[in-house]
C-alpha cells in the first residue's frame, strides 16, 4: 500500500524490483524461497538446540558449526522476508537507511561466514595433521577469540560500503533491479562517479575471497596429503568423511559467490535475471544445506539429533 504514495524519484527511498524480467513469475519463485527459508531455519535452530543441550558436543568443531548456523540464520532473515514481501504483496519500497543497513549486515555476515570457513579448515588441519596438539592448540576459548576477530574484521571491512554510498548523488533513477541491496547494485544506479566503490569492491573481494580461499586450499591440500599417508584404513575413511562435508560446504559458499561477484562487475552479456538468481542462490542455498550436510556426515551430531527426534 505504501508503494502507491511514493515515486521512484523520491529521495528518501529506493525501489527493489525483485527478479527483473521474471516479474510475472514472482509468486511461483516465492515457493522455493519460502521452502529453503523454512528448512534453513529449522535445520540451523535444531543444530543450535542440540549442541547447547549436549555436553559432549561442547567442542571446538561444534562451536564453529554453531557460529556458522548463526550467520546462516542472520543471512536468511536479512533477505528473505523483504524478498517475499516483493513477491507476494508487491511491496518494493525500501528506505535509503533500510537499504544501507541491509547491505551492511549482508556483507558483514558474508565476510564472517568466510572467516568461519577458514577457521574450520584450520581446525580440521590441526585435528588430522597434529592430533596430539589439538586439545592444546584449539580450545573453546581460543575458537571464541578467533570468532571475535572474524566479527571485528567483518565489521571493519563492511562499514566503508554504506559510507561510500552515502557520498554518492542519486538522481531520478532509484530503481535497484534485484531483491536486496548489494553494494555494487546500489552504486550502479547513482548518477555520480562510482570508481572508488568499484575499486573498494575489488579490493574487498581479494582480501576476503582470494586470501581466505588460498588459506582453505592450502589447509585442505595438507590434510589430503596427511590422509593418504595414514596406515589405518578406518582412520583414513573417518578423516576423509569429515573433510568431504567441509569441502562441499566451502564449494557451495565460494563458487556462486565468486561467480556472482565477477558477473556483477564484468558480465555485461549475461541476462540480468540470471545474475539476480545466482546472487539469491548464494545467500539462500548454503543456510538450507549446511545443517543437513553436517547432520548427515558427522556421526556424533547425527546420533544426538536422532536422540531428540525419536522422542517426539
Amino acid at each position: 500500500m505504501a508503494d502507491m504514495n511514493l515515486t521512484p524519484s523520491d529521495p528518501s527511498i529506493f525501489i527493489l524490483t525483485g527478479i527483473s524480467g521474471l516479474e510475472t513469475a514472482h509468486e511461483w519463485i516465492s515457493i522455493p524461497f519460502s521452502i529453503s527459508y523454512i528448512i534453513g531455519l529449522l535445520g540451523n535452530f535444531t543444530l543450535l538446540f542440540v549442541v547447547s543441550k549436549e555436553q559432549t558436543l561442547h567442542k571446538p568443531m561444534y562451536l564453529l558449526l554453531c557460529m556458522l548456523a548463526l550467520t546462516d540464520i542472520a543471512t536468511s532473515n536479512a533477505i528473505v522476508p523483504k524478498a517475499l514481501c516483493i513477491f507476494w504483496f508487491n511491496l518494493k519500497v525500501i528506505t535509503v537507511g533500510g537499504c544501507l543497513t541491509q547491505m551492511f549486515f549482508l556483507h558483514m555476515f558474508s565476510i564472517m561466514h568466510s572467516a568461519i570457513l577458514v577457521t574450520m579448515a584450520i581446525d580440521r588441519y590441526v585435528a588430522i595433521c597434529n592430533p596430539l596438539r589439538y586439545t592444546i592448540f584449539l580450545t573453546n576459548a581460543r575458537i571464541a577469540k578467533l570468532g571475535l576477530v572474524g566479527l571485528v574484521r567483518a565489521v571493519l571491512f563492511s562499514l566503508p560500503m554504506p559510507l561510500l554510498l552515502r557520498r554518492l548523488p542519486f538522481c531520478a533513477n532509484r530503481i535497484i533491479p534485484t531483491t536486496f541491496c548489494e553494494h555494487i547494485a546500489v552504486a550502479k544506479i547513482s548518477c555520480g562517479d562510482i570508481t572508488v566503490n568499484r575499486m573498494y569492491g575489488l579490493v574487498l573481494m581479494f582480501l576476503v575471497m582470494v586470501l581466505d580461499l588460498t588459506l582453505i586450499v592450502l589447509s585442505y591440500g595438507l590434510i589430503i596429503r596427511a590422509i593418504f599417508r595414514m596406515s589405518s584404513k578406518k582412520a583414513h575413511e573417518k578423516a576423509l568423511n569429515t573433510c568431504t562435508a567441509h569441502i562441499f560446504v566451502m564449494l557451495m559458499h565460494y563458487t556462486p559467490s565468486l561467480f556472482s561477484n565477477l558477473t556483477h562487475r564484468f558480465g555485461q552479456g549475461i541476462a540480468p535475471h540470471i545474475d539476480i538468481i545466482l546472487s539469491n542462490l548464494y545467500l539462500l542455498v548454503p543456510p538450507m544445506l549446511n545443517p543437513i550436510i553436517y547432520g548427515a556426515k558427522t556421526k556424533e551430531l547425527r546420533n544426538k539429533v536422532g536422540k531428540y527426534t525419536s522422542r517426539s
